[in-house]
C-alpha cells in the first residue's frame, strides 16, 4: 500500500492534569478571598506559573502518514499499521521546529470485525500497530487519533484520520484432491485421460509399430510375447470448472455459517484446480441478481475469483440470471461445482435447469444450523417438517444425478470429497 501523508488541523485545548491545577488555584483564590487568610493565595501560585509556562507555540496542522502492510489480507493474518508523524514545517520524526516540544499518542480505533493484537509500539512520532480480521469481508481498518501533549502536559492537540480500506479474504479449506470428469476437453493438462498420449500415467502396452519410439520397448513383455511390445501412456488433459457459491441464505453463527463455509470452500476448490492447471470461474448468486467471472488460469485468476466473492458483502448485478449468463461465464461441458445450505427452493430449480441442459453438477452441502429445538408440540412438528424437506431436496437432487455431500467446515474437503476423487466423474454432455 503506497504511503499516504495527509496533514491534519489540530484542535487544542486543556489536559485534565491543567483543569486540575486550574480548579486548584481558582480554589486558593476564592478560599483566600472569602477567609482573608493570604496564605490559601500562595498555595495557588505555583498552579497559576504553571499554567502561564504551558502557553508556548501550538502548531495548527500536523502531517501524519499512515502505511498498511498489505491492502489484502486472509482472515486471521496480522495487518500491521506503520504510523508517523511530523510538524508541518520539519521533516517526519525529526524532532526539529516546535515539533520538539511535544509528545505524540497514537490511537487506534478498529473497524468492524478488526481486533488490535497487542499494545502499539510507539518511538516518538512513529509507532506502529497491529490489527487481525477475524472474518472475511471489505471493511475500513478504523480511524487514528493522534494527540499532541506538550512538555508539562497541560495542553493536548487532538487529530482524527479515517484510515483505508483492508480487503479481507475467506481463509481456504485444506483441499488436495479434485474430482475429475470422466470426458475431459483436448486441452493441455496434469488429469490423465483415457485416450492415449504422452502423458506420465501407465495405460497399458501394445504392439510395436514403425514409428514408435525404441525407448517406449518394454522389453519384459516383449521377451514373454516374442514380439516387441511399447508402453502406452495416458493422455494428460484439463478441465473448466465453474464454482457457483449460495448467498441467498446465510444462517448459523457469524464465523461459521453457511455463506462463510460457502466462500472458504469455493476458495480451497479454486485453488486446488488452479493448482492442476484446470481453468476455472466463479459465479456468485443471490435473490435479484449475480456476480461472476469466467474461468481463467493461473494465480492472478485466484485472486480475481476471490475479489468476485467478496461481492456478497458490497453488492449485486441486478437483472443478471442464469439464462442470460454469457458462454464465457459457463462454458459448454464445464464441470459446475457448488457450495450451498440448500434452503432457496428457487436456487434448488436453477440447478434442475442446468441439469437438464447438459451441465454435470457437483453440491458441497454447507447446511450447520437447524431451527431451535423447543418444547411445544407445534415447534417439534414444524422442526421434523423442515428436516423431511430438507432430506426430500437432497433426495430430488441425487435422483437427478447430482451427487451431494456435507461439509461442516472442520474438517478438510478431502473427506467428503473421497468416495468421487478415486473415480471419473460421469459426464452428462452440455446441451444448449
Amino acid at each position: 500500500m503506497p504511503d499516504d501523508r495527509t496533514e491534519l488541523a489540530l484542535h487544542w485545548r486543556l489536559s485534565r492534569h491543567a483543569r486540575r491545577l486550574l480548579t486548584l488555584a481558582l480554589a486558593g483564590i476564592f478560599i483566600a478571598t472569602l477567609a482573608r487568610r493570604p496564605e490559601f493565595a500562595g498555595a495557588a501560585a505555583p498552579a497559576f506559573l504553571l499554567l502561564a509556562a504551558g502557553r508556548g507555540i501550538r502548531p495548527p496542522a500536523i502531517s501524519v502518514s499512515v502505511r498498511a502492510s498489505t491492502s489484502r489480507t486472509f482472515e486471521g493474518e496480522t495487518v500491521t499499521l506503520f504510523l508517523s508523524a511530523a510538524d508541518t514545517g520539519a521533516g517526519p520524526g525529526d524532532g526539529s521546529g516546535s515539533g520538539a516540544e511535544y509528545t505524540v499518542r497514537w490511537t487506534v480505533h478498529p473497524g468492524r470485525g478488526l481486533d488490535p493484537v497487542g499494545a502499539a509500539a510507539a518511538d516518538g512520532w512513529r509507532a506502529q500497530l497491529l490489527l487481525r480480521p477475524e472474518r472475511w469481508g471489505r471493511r475500513r481498518l478504523g480511524t487514528l487519533e493522534v494527540v499532541l501533549r506538550d512538555r508539562w502536559r497541560l495542553t493536548e492537540g487532538h487529530a482524527r484520520l479515517g484510515l483505508p480500506r483492508l480487503d479481507c479474504y475467506p481463509h481456504p479449506a485444506e483441499q488436495r484432491t479434485r474430482v475429475v470428469l470422466s470426458r475431459l476437453p483436448n486441452r493441455l493438462g496434469e488429469h490423465p485421460a483415457r485416450s492415449w498420449g504422452e502423458g506420465t500415467e501407465f495405460a497399458g502396452v501394445r504392439e510395436y509399430v514403425p514409428g514408435d519410439r525404441q525407448r517406449s520397448i518394454n522389453w519384459p513383455a516383449s521377451t514373454r510375447r516374442g514380439r516387441l511390445q511399447v508402453n502406452m501412456f495416458a493422455a494428460e488433459r484439463s478441465q473448466d470448472v465453474v464454482l457457483l457459491a449460495d448467498a441467498t441464505s446465510d444462517v448459523g453463527e457469524p464465523g461459521s455459517s453457511a455463506l462463510d463455509l460457502a466462500l472458504r470452500g469455493a476458495a480451497a476448490a479454486a485453488r486446488a484446480y488452479l493448482d492442476a492447471r484446470d481453468r476455472v470461474g466463479v459465479i456468485t448468486y443471490q435473490w435479484g441478481g449475480v456476480n461472476w467471472r469466467g474461468p481463467g488460469l493461473g494465480k492472478r485468476q485466484f485472486y480475481k475469483i476471490i475479489d468476485v466473492m467478496l461481492a456478497s458483502d458490497a453488492g449485486w448485478v441486478q437483472g443478471m440470471s442464469f439464462r442470460r449468463l454469457p458462454r464465457a461465464a459457463l462454458p459448454p461441458g464445464a464441470f459446475v461445482i457448488v457450495f450451498s445450505p440448500l434452503l432457496d427452493q428457487r436456487f434448488v430449480e436453477t440447478l434442475r435447469d442446468m441439469r437438464e441442459r447438459g451441465f454435470t453438477i457437483f453440491v458441497i452441502d454447507v447446511l450447520n444450523a437447524e431451527p431451535p429445538a423447543r418444547p411445544g408440540i407445534t415447534d417439534r412438528l414444524a422442526r421434523r417438517i423442515w428436516k423431511m424437506e430438507q432430506e426430500a431436496i437432497r433426495f430430488s437432487l441425487r435422483e437427478l444425478g447430482i451427487p451431494v455431500v456435507g461439509w461442516d467446515g472442520s474438517q478438510p474437503l478431502d473427506l467428503p470429497l473421497a468416495p468421487y476423487t478415486r473415480r471419473p466423474l460421469t459426464h452428462s454432455g452440455a446441451r444448449r
